[in-house]
């Protein structure tokens, strides 16, 4: 399937800005799920200031604003041809060992509700179907509800709350899988909904290791592994390393930010 993608952040300040820096994670990466046809990175109000590969293998642009302006505008877009692998990635590897995908961070760090849901994957030589299971009981305890969690909200915050989103729900699967003993991701990206080309974020859902495949996504929101609707960004140990953009402002200007994605054939 051949996606058209464009996806345009805009920060405003209410006076000049005195400094502001912005890590940016939105060049998708060609792999065995997709193809990269064309991209562009568009910047007005910043300025491109270094590119490289983080330890995650993300794509990264460090981005400065301009001395004294008051409006930032990042705009992604290009093309991207995508496969239906079953979500499964396989066996493809970074400079990041499959242990530090077992090492909790601070929003998936387990409590007793992550603990108790890990408790579904069982000590098996192939723990897929588990999987599956634990993403069918995250989805029902946590249902899909928007403006009740926050981008900081951690995993077992979340679990203990009425609903979620997809970061929540990506981390939460994050989490109980690397409680189980298995190497395990977020990831960031692009989803083409069928029913409407504007969206209102990015997507987000989980990569788990598994020794006889390698790694496969699971969308705990949709109740499905990643097909070729799907187009993977960046991807780290939870939200904030993926995150499409991150970054900090020295100043006493108030920042807004208005977020413009359309994803389609």
């Amino acid at each position: 399937m051949e996606l058209k993608i464009t996806h345009t952040t805009t920060y405003s300040y209410n006076e000049p800005v005195k400094y502001a820096l912005q890590q940016a994670r939105l060049r998708p990466l060609s792999d065995r799920q997709q193809t990269v046809q064309e991209w562009t990175l568009d910047i007005t109000g910043a300025r491109v200031e270094a590119s490289y590969r983080d330890h995650h293998g993300n794509q990264t642009d460090l981005i400065s604003a301009e001395r004294a302006t008051t409006e930032v505008v990042i705009t992604a877009r290009g093309i991207v041809q995508t496969a239906d692998t079953a979500g499964v990635l396989g066996k493809v590897y970074g400079a990041a060992p499959l242990w530090y995908f077992c090492q909790p961070s601070e929003q998936t760090k387990p409590g007793n509700k992550i603990k108790a849901l890990a408790g579904l994957i069982k000590s098996t030589d192939d723990p897929l179907d588990d999987l599956h299971h634990l993403s069918a009981e995250i989805l029902n305890a946590l249902p899909y509800q928007i403006g009740v969690t926050a981008p900081k909200t951690t995993a077992e915050e979340a679990l203990a709350g009425d609903g979620g989103v997809c970061q929540d729900h990506a981390q939460i699967m994050v989490a109980a899988a690397r409680q189980a003993g298995l190497p395990a991701r977020y990831v960031s990206g692009y989803l083409m909904m069928n029913d409407r080309v504007d969206q209102d974020a990015s997507h987000a859902w989980a990569e788990v290791h598994l020794d006889s495949i390698g790694w496969v996504g699971f969308d705990v929101s949709n109740g499905i592994c990643p097909d070729e609707r799907y187009v993977r960004i960046a991807t780290g140990r939870d939200a904030r390393d993926a995150a499409p953009l991150s970054g900090m402002r020295i100043g006493k200007a108030d920042e807004s930010m208005i977020v413009s994605l359309q994803v389609q054939q």
